[in-house]
């Protein structure tokens, strides 16, 4: 019985002792199954070996078979699993190992340092766009959504009135001095009406966040009281 224990215990697998899984959400034994196709001899029987792994991947994977080009996904990933030493025909091009390894383009981080943060980044976006329209009555309606815009964000970070010369001022300077309100007739929005409209923005964050938790209790308690009247009745 001891040296039988003894013998079993030196068949046994470790983590530690075993090879390292290049992509571990398919498993050990697919991995397994992947090192035996690719030492398989006959091309013909490394074919078919390889055409049955593919389909136990797509049994693993049901969600995604509508996903396109999800054949050509698990293909790429049998070869990146063999350590790119299957050597199979594939229904679409092999990928190297210098493109797995290829590190992307480094991103510049966008330094918008703006000086009227409240307004967001999006504003300079749509001022740029105005300066480019022609003159005309649609340019002149853009104007005034940007300015009632740019109220509406000022009310929100800020005070809870605001005059429309300060905004016409804020325009006038983020557009480059292109669009000048100070001198029109104009009026934006009441500062009441745009706090309503903050309101209201508020008020579906908290719903959709916990209000509609509370509400969900409330029924449930109103129906839970008139099952106790029921009883009581």
């Amino acid at each position: 019985m001891h040296n039988n224990a003894q013998g079993a215990n030196s068949h046994l697998e470790y983590n530690s002792e075993r090879t390292h899984l290049i992509i571990p959400e398919y498993g050990r034994h697919l991995q397994k199954l992947i090192d035996q196709a690719a030492a398989i001899e006959d091309r013909d029987e490394r074919n078919k070996a390889a055409k049955y792994i593919i389909s136990v991947m797509g049994n693993l994977n049901p969600h995604l078979r509508d996903v396109p080009d999800f054949q050509h996904k698990l293909w790429d990933q049998i070869f990146i699993m063999s350590d790119f030493k299957l050597d199979v025909d594939s229904p679409y091009p092999k990928p190297s190992r210098e493109m797995l390894e290829q590190k992307p383009e480094r991103l510049n981080y966008p330094q918008n340092f703006p000086k009227y943060r409240f307004y967001g980044n999006n504003i300079t976006g749509m001022i740029d766009v105005a300066n480019q329209w022609e003159e005309g009555e649609l340019k002149n309606a853009l104007i005034m959504v940007i300015a009632n815009h740019m109220k509406k964000s000022y009310l929100s970070w800020n005070k809870d009135t605001v005059k429309d010369e300060v905004i016409f001022e804020h325009l006038l300077e983020l557009s480059g001095g292109k669009i000048n309100l100070l001198k029109t007739d104009e009026e934006l929005s009441t500062s009441s009406d745009l706090m309503k409209v903050n309101k209201k923005v508020s008020n579906k964050a908290q719903y959709n966040t916990g209000g509609g938790k509370q509400k969900m209790h409330r029924s449930n308690a109103g129906s839970k009281n008139n099952q106790n009247k029921n009883r009581k009745s």
